[in-house]
């Protein structure tokens, strides 16, 4: 690839999010899930099928998000919700014990009149080596519908989903599994500045980029007080993003690396993403540096 930068795809073409189609997503419904697909901050290339130590999180995880839009048309609305599920059952797949993790994301009150979403995604992903044998896909919104399932071969570089069959490197990690994994690794060390490559798995395609860590900061939400990491992903400007570092995205500076918030201007107006529940969580919550303010909501369960 050289030295250059922006998103690419293993066609070696520079692109966005891509539909069904193949088009540029330029849909503002869909930041949700692209900021889910960028989050991932981590170096995710293809790897060694070895063991990897996961402290971060476990089963029975839950945390859950509310989504805000704000434009000069709309004003700030509560748009919906996401949430971030770790099954508490272990589900045996390809002879593998796995962690069964789960995302989805809603539309919620007059939002849904003007653009109604109700997406889920699934993965089982391996409890020792922490790589995806097995990704659902099932998105609504709008008239637009796409269901995919994808099944890994790990250990010959190979998947097979609802459309094509591929190869692809082994340890390739999937939308879901990206995002739990990312949270296994050492950060430690990182400086401001310094940029992080990452890949995933999306529509039949691995797509690669780089996030920028920014530096420590604070982060006031309703849940309290927290110390914090913020990164920057690069993306593709045009339909959606003006500018290629348009979003920040705030890390909670403890062993569980959970985010706790991220906000994205686009062409029209902002969204923004805001931890407002968790529970079962693997480790204290020892970024939380204040609790909530006085008449501030305190939606939490340990």
């Amino acid at each position: 690839m050289g030295n250059r930068t922006g998103v690419w795809n293993d066609k070696g073409d520079r692109t966005g999010v891509l539909n069904d189609k193949g088009d540029r997503t330029g849909r503002p419904y869909r930041i949700v899930v692209l900021i889910f697909c960028i989050l991932h901050f981590t170096p995710l290339f293809s790897q060694d099928l070895n063991p990897i130590k996961n402290e971060a999180f476990t089963n029975g995880e839950y945390l859950e998000y509310s989504v805000y839009y704000d434009s000069y048309v709309t004003g700030k609305v509560t748009a919906g919700m996401a949430s971030a599920e770790v099954v508490f059952e272990t589900q045996e797949v390809n002879g593998r014990q796995t962690y069964h993790l789960i995302g989805t994301g809603k539309t919620k009150g007059a939002f849904s009149l003007f653009f109604k979403v109700d997406d889920r995604f699934e993965s089982f992903v391996d409890r020792e080596l922490l790589i995806p044998w097995k990704f659902i896909r099932r998105t609504k919104e709008g008239g637009y519908e796409y269901d995919d399932e994808v099944k890994f071969n790990q250990f010959t570089g190979s998947y097979s989903s609802t459309r094509k069959n591929k190869t692809m490197p082994k340890g390739t990690q999937d939308l879901i599994s990206s995002l739990y994994v990312s949270r296994t690794y050492d950060m430690s060390n990182a400086q401001p500045g310094d940029d992080f490559p990452i890949t995933f798995l999306l529509d039949d395609s691995i797509y690669m980029s780089v996030i920028r860590f920014i530096g420590m900061e604070e982060v006031l939400l309703e849940l309290g007080t927290f110390r914090c990491m913020r990164f920057q992903p690069l993306v593709v400007t045009g339909n959606v993003f003006s500018q290629p570092y348009p979003m920040d995205i705030w890390i909670t500076d403890d062993k569980n690396r959970i985010p706790i918030l991220i906000k994205s201007a686009v062409i029209v107006g902002s969204v923004k993403l805001e931890l407002t529940e968790y529970r079962g969580l693997a480790n204290p919550l020892t970024s939380m540096i204040a609790p909530p303010e006085k008449g501030r909501s305190k939606k939490k369960k340990l």
